[in-house]
């Protein structure tokens, strides 16, 4: 676990080796860090030949669920020590989701935010950013943290439908973003 400060360096996610046949994926980068107060941004750069991706065309900016079975960046949070967590996910349509669950994968619950996310989606010819700016008030299970756990994640689908996973780091087994091992950066809440 890396120590808690406000902000990381970008990083660069890895992809789950039962995932990467042949992708066309050169590299994820990704970092979070707090803009102004109670706004939590996370940033991800997918370097690529876009055109062998399945990329989602833009949307009006609202909530829709199952953004993960395509293109869709990811991201968990919970605090240190609790088991509750919140699982945040940003597609390139700029549509979004947020999920609560009360311990590793059970007790899933939508969170409709009163404040959606802000998502800015800027494709080049090298490479899509995607950045979020996610308010935190209405995630009340990390309301008094000190502190928060944060996972980084994407799931990148290719052309011929299969999908690629990547993390900043994966657990043993089969792609599993959820998986605990998985929060590796730590970040102070002031």
């Amino acid at each position: 676990m890396q120590p808690a400060h406000r902000e990381t360096q970008w990083s660069a996610l890895v992809g789950h080796a039962s995932t990467l046949r042949g992708g066309t994926v050169r590299g994820i980068d990704a970092r979070v860090q707090f803009g102004e107060p109670g706004i939590m941004l996370f940033q991800y750069v997918l370097r690529a030949e876009l055109s062998s991706l399945t990329l989602p065309t833009a949307q009006p900016a609202e909530r829709a669920d199952g953004l993960w079975r395509h293109t869709c960046f990811e991201a968990f949070l919970m605090a240190p020590g609790a088991a509750r967590y919140y699982e945040l996910n940003f597609a390139p349509s700029r549509q979004w989701a947020v999920y609560r669950f009360d311990a590793y994968r059970e007790g899933m619950s939508t969170i409709r935010l009163d404040a959606p996310p802000e998502i800015s989606v800027r494709r080049l010819d090298d490479r899509l950013e995607v950045d979020a700016a996610v308010p935190l008030h209405e995630l009340i299970a990390l309301q008094g943290a000190p502190r928060l756990r944060v996972a980084l994640s994407a799931v990148v689908e290719a052309e011929s439908g299969t999908l690629s996973y990547w993390a900043l780091k994966h657990a043993p087994g089969k792609p599993d973003f959820h998986n605990p091992l998985c929060f590796v950066l730590e970040l102070a809440m002031s």
